[in-house]
Parts: structure tokens; sequence; C-alpha cells
């Protein structure tokens, strides 16, 4: 896949662009990877022979594959820029009380440069979805994707943000340890909206359509808005298969065939997958201790979006 830069006027200052021609066949394929996974035609015809439970768990089982979907179509693109590396494995982060105590106690100004040890212990931890670092402006982005925000309330979306604050003090511990000597000078940490509901980045919340500055290329939102809406035409059309193999094979009339229309389908919208996919996806584990680290200064905090948008090319 080349990296292009547009040199059309209204197109932003990004290293680096999507080619949709390239791209998409390569996320649809992504997309048929994904769900067949878990949400094949012959495993939905399983749980319709078997009943509504079975069908149920089929369908609980969705919000997962699409969050497992946007974290890899994001991995995707942030790979059209030679600039990013991408940490996706072994990025357990310890999260102590003494860090949790830093980060509850302190204005963020008090502990921007403290670091701690990323080998120590702790009874919690942290997995963040990925980190993101700039070999260029050495700023490093602990990420974690949720395909929606909504179902989390304000004391619950806070703690999140605590837990992921107190994980970013070992960041740079980690990363200089682990691989291979990479240094940064500031940790950022976001959490990436894929509705695009929400959007406060004071403290670190994006809207998906913010992806562009985060990867530093530009059209990689509207990749991902493609990439559900792929996902979103492949769940319905597996139903409708699935729906009309099980009616054959019953020989149903037609009544009962409209009668077992999807029943969580909005026939207006591309509403199903959005009202079936919902749940919690932090990922916590258990870790052990914490330390301080004598680390040349670095800066902890939110990441947020540029005052000023990039200007247009000339």
């Amino acid at each position: 896949m080349t990296n292009t830069v547009s040199g059309a006027a209204s197109a932003p200052t990004y290293p680096c662009a999507v080619n949709p021609d390239v791209l998409h066949p390569l996320l649809d394929g992504l997309c048929h990877q994904v769900l067949t996974s878990s949400f094949g035609s012959a495993a939905l015809m399983d749980a319709l022979s078997s009943g509504l439970s079975d069908v149920s768990s089929l369908l609980r089982g969705l919000p997962a594959a699409e969050g497992r979907l946007i974290e890899r179509g994001i991995q995707m693109i942030a790979g059209l820029n030679p600039e990013l590396v991408v940490l996706t494995e072994n990025i357990r982060l310890p999260v102590s009380k003494a860090a949790l105590d830093v980060v509850e106690r302190n204005d963020p100004r008090h502990y921007a440069s403290l670091t701690l040890d990323a080998d120590s212990g702790g009874r919690r931890g942290y997995t963040p979805d990925m980190i993101i670092v700039s070999r260029v402006t050495k700023i490093a982005h602990v990420v974690d994707v949720k395909r929606s925000l909504s179902s989390y309330d304000a004391v619950r979306l806070q703690e999140l943000k605590k837990r992921m604050l107190a994980a970013a003090l070992t960041v740079p511990d980690l990363l200089y340890q682990e691989h291979h000597r990479l240094s940064v000078e500031a940790v950022h940490v976001v959490i990436l909206d894929a509705q695009n509901a929400s959007r406060d980045p004071s403290t670190g919340i994006w809207p998906v359509s913010d992806l562009d500055h985060l990867l530093g290329v530009d059209g990689a939102g509207k990749a991902i808005a493609y990439l559900r809406r792929s996902f979103q035409t492949a769940v319905e059309q597996v139903w409708r298969e699935a729906l009309q193999h099980y009616a054959q094979a019953r020989d149903l009339t037609e009544d009962e065939r409209r009668a077992g229309a999807m029943p969580w389908a909005d026939t207006k919208r591309h509403a199903p997958v959005d009202r079936c996919l919902s749940g919690r996806d932090d990922r916590i584990v258990g870790v052990a201790g914490s330390g301080a680290g004598e680390r040349p200064e670095i800066r902890i905090g939110f990441a947020s979006l540029p005052s000023v948008r990039p200007q247009a090319l000339s």
C-alpha cells in the first residue's frame, strides 16, 4: 500500500493519506475475516435450529467482534504512516494504589513529569487497546477504543480515565525496557468513541472522526466509518441468508418467514448493530506493586486536539 499526500486545495497537511481504492477492499476483507470467525452463516443456522437462547448468545458476541474489527482497522490505517510505532501485544500496564492516589489527589500539572517502573507489581492493572508512538514528535498515545460511550455513566467513565492516567505513568519505562530503547517525551491518554457521539478533548475523549490527527493520516476517520458500515451490512446479509436457508430447510410458510424477520433490525437505518451491540469492553487485569523511576522529564496527561486545525496545502 502506497502512502499518498494529496495536493488538492482542501487537503489537510497530514504526512499521509488514505487511498480508498486500495484501502476499502482490505477493510472489506478484514470485516469478512472477523465476522466469519464469530458470526458465520453456519453458526447462525445452528443457533436458529437450537432455539432462541442460542441465537441470543450468538448476537451478544457481536459487540466484541465489532470492537476487535475497529481496533484492527485502526492498526491497518496506522501502518500507512511510517513515522508511527503501534504496539498491541504485551502492553499490560500496572495500576498501583500509589499511582491512583497521585492521580486522584493532585492536579495533572503536579505529576506530569512523574514516571514509575513498569515491572513493579500491583493488585490491579490496565491493558490499553494499543499504544501509538510517533518517532518524530516523541509522543506516546495510550489508546482505549470504545465502539460506544453511551453505556458509560459519569462515574464509570471517570474511573476509566483515572486508571489510564495512572497506567500512563509506567509507559516511558515500558517502552524503554521492552521495545528496543524506544524513548518518548510525553505520554497522552485518549479514549476513542467510534460512534462520534462524545467529544471532550480536554479530558482525552475524541470522536473517531478525529482519528486523522492521531495517526497523521488524512481520511482515517472516514475509513473507520466505512468499516463500521461494511460490518453492519455484512451482519444483516448473514442474518438474511441464514434465515432463508433455515426457512427452506424447515419448509416454513410465507407467514412464518415474515414472522422470522430480523427481530433487532431497524428497516430505516443500519441500526441492528448499534441496538444489539452494547456492553463493556474495558480490559482490566491483575498486576502487582509500583515504584518510582529515575527518568528524564516526561509529560503525562490527556491527549488534546490542536486548537488550530491543519491548514490546506497550497
